[in-house]
């Protein structure tokens, strides 16, 4: 699979994306291939760095399992392969279930998903299919188990995953190898 827009080569990018390069091959073993297409725009590579940042930081509402089951969710729905990839490794590094992760997709009939999961995931998917709609019933559901702050994160969490999703797979991002990825 060939990206639909060239990477270029990481040294003809400006500084502050080779500091962001080098972090990414500390941690992943190489520059992650959405990296080089967002850098042909140093200032929209820089806000959606900022905001995956704000979403992961480590004080987040959020438990670090529930982004990545989300992420992954969202990523299978729009068929973003990149994401998939990279969010079933962090997945697996956060929850260290490979059945649970490979079962995503079929989580309504799976035993393995809590029931605040199921209406995580259920939430995820209303925001992400565009023939659909959030319910008042589902955002009911979420503060039965999460409070005011933590449903906006939930939705700024899912609505990135959404907008990453999108830009991969409209230009064609490969995968890079990171994990198994569950079935879609």
């Amino acid at each position: 699979m060939t990206a639909r827009i060239p990477y270029k080569n990481p040294h003809q990018y400006p500084w502050i994306l080779q500091v962001l390069f080098w972090l990414q091959k500390k941690r992943f073993g190489q520059i992650l291939n959405p990296t080089l297409l967002w850098g042909y725009s140093t200032w929209q590579s820089l806000a959606f760095i900022l905001f995956y940042q704000a979403i992961e930081r480590k004080n987040s509402p959020i438990p670090p399992s529930l982004r990545s089951l989300v992420m992954v969710r969202v990523a299978q729905l729009h068929g973003c392969n990149y994401c998939v990839d990279l969010n079933s490794l962090l997945f697996m590094e956060r929850l260290k279930s490979k059945e649970k992760l490979l079962t995503v997709s079929q989580w309504r009939e799976s035993t393995l998903f809590s029931q605040n999961e199921k209406w995580v995931l259920e939430y995820a998917e209303a925001m992400t299919h565009t023939t659909s709609t959030v319910t008042d019933e589902q955002v009911n559901q979420l503060k039965t188990f999460l409070s005011s702050a933590q449903i906006v994160e939930l939705t700024g969490i899912i609505a990135y995953q959404n907008m990453s999703a999108r830009f991969n797979s409209a230009l064609n991002v490969a995968t890079q190898g990171f994990c198994e990825k569950p079935k879609v």
